[in-house]
């Protein structure tokens, strides 16, 4: 399995961008698919996640009220929709395929998120 990320950009605070995570080689059930975000200097962190059944999670309030996972089994994809982003959000965010054992099987090789002030 293949997972491409893609969707990133430079852009202001309060704007919005959409990432998407392709999949491609196979499909991405029974996975759990996690979208993670590695801002500069720290460690990466899952910001969201979905399971094969659309069940949903967010590891932040913050990103809760702004962002929004989704999956779309027909094209194989998740995407992680970015609303009024913060210069907080500023990282490199990266999709993985994540089994039933909690390891981490497949990664995208990460799209570059900069919001600027």
């Amino acid at each position: 399995v293949q997972l491409q990320a893609s969707g990133g950009g430079l852009v202001q605070a309060g704007a919005s961008l959409r990432l998407s995570c392709k999949a491609s080689g196979r499909t991405l059930s029974p996975y759990v698919i996690g979208w993670f975000r590695q801002a500069p200097g720290k460690e990466r962190e899952i910001v969201a996640r979905i399971s094969w059944r659309g069940t949903v999670a967010y590891t932040e309030d913050s990103v809760k009220a702004r962002f929004t996972i989704s999956k779309d089994d027909a094209k194989n994809t998740v995407d992680l929709q970015m609303n009024s982003l913060k210069p907080e959000d500023t990282g490199v965010y990266y999709c993985a395929a994540i089994n039933q054992a909690g390891d981490y099987d497949y990664w995208g090789q990460g799209t570059l998120v900069t919001v600027s002030s």
